[in-house]
């Protein structure tokens, strides 16, 4: 029993160092956050902090790696609601917008930029972390629809990779020019997002129209 109590008071206490490092690195940026920064808004010790995370590069990579690497959920999510393809990536374009386009998200991946630039491990893991768990998922979105008779225009990597460069660009504009010109509208979002459901062949095969559902929404 104690030792779970002990478990239970760590994880309250790990989850509200991430709550309270993923505040200051937004607000005040990475560099400029300390650890000490940290505890104080948190609460407990350094000890604790360097017990549960090594250091202050461990916590950011928590903190990144958490808040990034959701995308996978929100395709699935997209897809156990059912509906046609072009349906279903419609709704999963709103998502996958309001998701990369949040200004926390932003905040982190100008954090990601900074440090990937002197390190090339952490790249790595952000990448293999997030984007190539996205990727994965949306490549077995359009390889379960092409299986189901979907007369796909081009391999299901190649459309997962150009569906989520929709967004990916759009972060990485909005992280470097901290929205100067941004057209972030619903109208361009459904523009855009049609623009790729035609090229897609989804929308003008056969079975365009068939509605998929069931317990993975596949």
């Amino acid at each position: 029993m104690t030792d779970q109590t002990e478990c239970d008071r760590l994880d309250r206490r790990r989850r509200a160092f991430i709550e309270a490092a993923r505040e200051l690195f937004v607000r005040l940026g990475y560099e400029r956050t300390t650890l000490g920064d940290i505890v104080d808004r948190a609460g407990g010790s350094l000890a604790t902090v360097y017990k549960l995370f090594g250091n202050k590069e461990g916590i950011l990579e928590v903190v990144v790696f958490e808040k990034a690497s959701s995308g996978a959920t929100l395709v699935r999510e997209a897809a156990e609601k059912g509906g046609t393809p072009h349906e279903i990536l419609h709704r999963l374009a709103v998502s996958f917008q309001a998701h990369f386009l949040d200004p926390e998200v932003v905040a982190l991946v100008r954090i990601v930029i900074a440090r990937s630039v002197s390190d090339k491990d952490f790249a790595r893991r952000f990448f293999e972390r997030t984007a190539t768990r996205t990727l994965d998922s949306l490549q077995q979105l359009f390889a379960d629809w092409q299986d189901r008779g979907i007369e796909l225009n081009a391999p299901p990597h190649i459309l997962a990779e150009l569906f989520l460069g929709l967004f990916v660009s759009d972060v990485h504009a909005d992280a470097i020019s901290h929205r100067v010109g941004m057209d972030n509208s619903l109208e361009r979002l459904r523009a855009r997002t049609q623009f790729f459901v035609m090229g897609s062949g989804v929308l003008e095969n056969k079975n365009a129209n068939i509605s998929f559902e069931g317990p993975n929404g596949l």
